[in-house]
């Protein structure tokens, strides 16, 4: 049985940073694309990043390139979404999915969206003074 858990998650101040982790059990996240998605409660469903599987190539939103990092650590089965440069609209619970793949280019969301497999329960994130 596949499950993803999602940790990390926090109040922080504008400006501040967090380090989410999605962690698997029952699935080798090395051989899987790892999207996070966050859904806050006045906005649509929102894709944030994905790492493919095999090459690790990355994708990010227009809204985080720049401040947020994805990366895996295969030893821990684990892909981490670092948030830097936090603004008050990442505000926003965060979810982990796994899929065959990202998807392509810019518009990665709209495919990854449609052939996720699995994906948690997801961790809050509250950016605020």
């Amino acid at each position: 049985q596949v499950q993803l858990v999602e940790s990390g998650g926090d109040l922080v101040q504008p400006g501040g940073s967090l380090r989410l982790s999605c962690t698997a059990s029952g699935i080798s996240l090395g051989d899987r694309a790892i999207g996070w998605f966050r859904q806050a409660p006045t906005r649509a469903r929102e894709g944030v990043s994905c790492i493919s599987g095999g090459d690790d190539t990355t994708h990010y939103s227009d809204s985080v390139k720049g401040r947020f990092t994805i990366s895996r650590e295969s030893a821990k089965n684990t892909v981490y979404l670092q948030m830097d440069k936090l603004e008050p609209q990442d505000t926003a619970v965060y979810y982990c999915a796994s899929a065959p793949r990202c998807g392509s280019g810019d518009s990665w969301w709209t495919s990854f969206y449609y052939i996720m497999e699995s994906w948690g329960k997801g961790t809050l994130v509250t950016v605020s003074s």
